[in-house]
């Protein structure tokens, strides 16, 4: 272990700069995701909030308690709704007079406002099932008619399901040219050391014992891009984007803590160095003949 240890920190110095190069990119790729990552997990926040917000407005015709208990009862049945709350039409009137002022007295004098309930859905509900949920709604005796934000809902889902696709092709595509990256390091550290490799080939190596060190190399460097790009990430978060734009301060963490994205980067980091260099390294070992 002691000698695998060392050839793995040895191979950082013979490929200095190849090393130094592959460290920098996984660096960059590493602070872009974790910019991205904090950024997209906020506007998500943020439209998922938004999606919460619609409500499903079910207007009443002129019914008795008993039918109101009844219609809040089949509302409070279906597995869609998260809950409902009964307004009644002294408390619409109320409602208009506070939005409007004084100035609707004759227009709530004419007792136009129709009682109803305000139906709150679970975020995870398609636009398809809330329409359907309304035209059901609407045949309910005792229903005049049921309204929602249609055109807001479709424009979240569609913006939502947008930025997921574009959000997954973009990472995927930066942790592969990472990977890729470091691929063509070890790649190049194999090459310059295949006489070795015949050598301990040679005296019964086998291609695990040879790959080890290679692959210690590649995680290494995962280990120091990882931690680079954490304190960059403190750095950018803490002081310089508040400092550029105060409102980028109060941008909330992903999962509501900092150690769950800073561990997720330095984990990733450590698996893209690992998984790169074990691929070049198995490789190239396979390929080179005694």
């Amino acid at each position: 272990m002691s000698y695998l240890l060392k050839e793995g920190f040895a191979g950082l110095k013979r490929t200095k700069w190849a090393s130094m190069t592959s460290i920098f990119s996984l660096f960059l790729a590493l602070v872009l995701l974790g910019i991205f990552a904090r950024l997209a997990t906020n506007i998500y926040d943020r439209a998922v909030s938004l999606k919460e917000s619609v409500e499903l407005e079910v207007f009443l015709f002129e019914v008795d308690s008993a039918t109101v208990a009844g219609l809040e009862n089949q509302l409070e049945m279906l597995d869609e709704v998260e809950s409902t709350s009964f307004i009644s039409k002294d408390s619409a009137a109320a409602i208009m007079r506070a939005e409007f002022g004084s100035g609707v007295e004759d227009l709530v004098a004419l007792d136009f406002l129709p009682a109803s309930f305000k139906v709150e859905l679970s975020s995870e509900v398609p636009y398809e099932r809330i329409d359907e949920l309304a035209s059901e709604m609407e045949q309910w005796i005792g229903v005049e008619n049921v309204q929602f934000n249609a055109s807001l809902v479709q424009m979240l889902e569609k913006n939502l399901e947008i930025m997921v696709k574009v959000g997954s092709w973009l990472g995927f595509l930066v942790l592969l040219a990472a990977i890729l990256l470091v691929f063509n390091t070890i790649r190049l550290t194999v090459y310059a050391r295949r006489d070795v490799i015949k050598a301990m080939k040679l005296v019964g190596a086998t291609d695990r014992f040879i790959r080890a060190p290679f692959v210690i190399e590649g995680v290494l460097q995962g280990l120091i891009a990882g931690s680079m790009s954490v304190v960059s990430l403190y750095v950018l978060f803490d002081r310089v984007f508040p400092s550029i734009a105060p409102q980028l301060g109060v941008l909330a963490w992903p999962f509501g803590r900092w150690y769950y994205m800073v561990s997720a980067v330095f984990v990733l980091a450590v698996f893209m160095g690992w998984i790169g260099s074990r691929w070049a390294a198995g490789t190239f070992i396979r390929k080179t003949k005694i």
